[in-house]
């Protein structure tokens, strides 16, 4: 069954470019899969003419690169603030209401500011990802450390744990679940700043490639590369749940 709502997508797409074809053979909005296959083992498997290189998997290195880094960027910065402001009442105190107030800016806002401060490179398209995500990580984490039992770090700090004690072999290992957790949900938005990113100033990317021909209404061209991103990011998906699930079983079994 959950096959189903995507063969009738693809038979809905398959139905509606026949229709177009048959009535015009150089239509562009719906091309065949004759056309996306051409396209595709052009771009991934025939150098550019110019360039030499393989763009489909060019395209693909750069973005997983920004993608990654940013993520990692932000993953650490958001569970070392996240626990802090959710451990220390006096971190709370300091940094909850400039995260939230973080939180609340729209990052594609500042896109412009980003690209003046750190210029046209890859620290721009990074940087947005982090600013993205992180505030949300910040969080996230810090309501989740907020909500674990009380009694659990008492009897820690009965027993002689320092507060480093307490964070790193109490609070860390309950927090990845939920950090995992944190990075999947995030997984959507990240690569939504890093095509917006691409699209305005970059040479190579996926976000770049189909904003380049969009003047051209390639759609063989900006159809298999949606597909693509979305592919990537189910991968991703599936393997941190995997992670999750092998790493943790118990976070699945309703505790902390």
């Amino acid at each position: 069954m959950a096959a189903l709502p995507f063969v009738l997508v693809a038979a809905a797409y398959l139905i509606g470019s026949d229709i177009r074809l048959e009535a015009n053979p150089s239509d562009k909005l719906l091309p065949s899969l004759g056309t996306i296959a051409d396209t595709i083992y052009r771009l991934a498997f025939t150098p550019d003419k110019r360039s030499g290189a393989y763009l489909f998997w060019d395209d693909t290195w750069a973005s997983l690169l920004r993608l990654g880094l940013g993520m990692f960027v932000a993953t650490l910065g958001g569970l070392a603030i996240g626990i802090a402001a959710g451990l220390v009442p006096y971190a709370r105190a300091a940094l909850s209401p400039f995260i939230a107030v973080l939180s609340m800016i729209p990052p594609l806002a500042v896109l412009p500011i980003l690209f003046i401060v750190f210029g046209l490179g890859e620290g721009a398209k990074v940087v947005l990802i982090v600013f993205g995500v992180m505030p949300f990580f910040m969080r996230d984490i810090q309501l989740w450390v907020q909500s674990l039992p009380g009694e659990q770090l008492i009897k820690a700090q009965t027993l002689g744990a320092s507060s480093w004690q307490v964070a790193l072999r109490v609070v860390l290992p309950q927090t990845m679940p939920r950090l995992i957790d944190s990075v999947r949900l995030s997984l959507g938005p990240a690569w939504l700043f890093l095509i917006a990113a691409e699209a305005i100033a970059s040479t190579e990317g996926l976000g770049y490639r189909i904003f380049l021909v969009r003047r051209y209404m390639s759609m063989d061209v900006i159809l298999p590369y949606v597909v693509w991103i979305t592919l990537l990011a189910f991968v991703m998906d599936f393997v941190l749940s995997w992670i999750s699930r092998k790493a943790f079983p118990w976070a699945k079994l309703g505790g902390h």
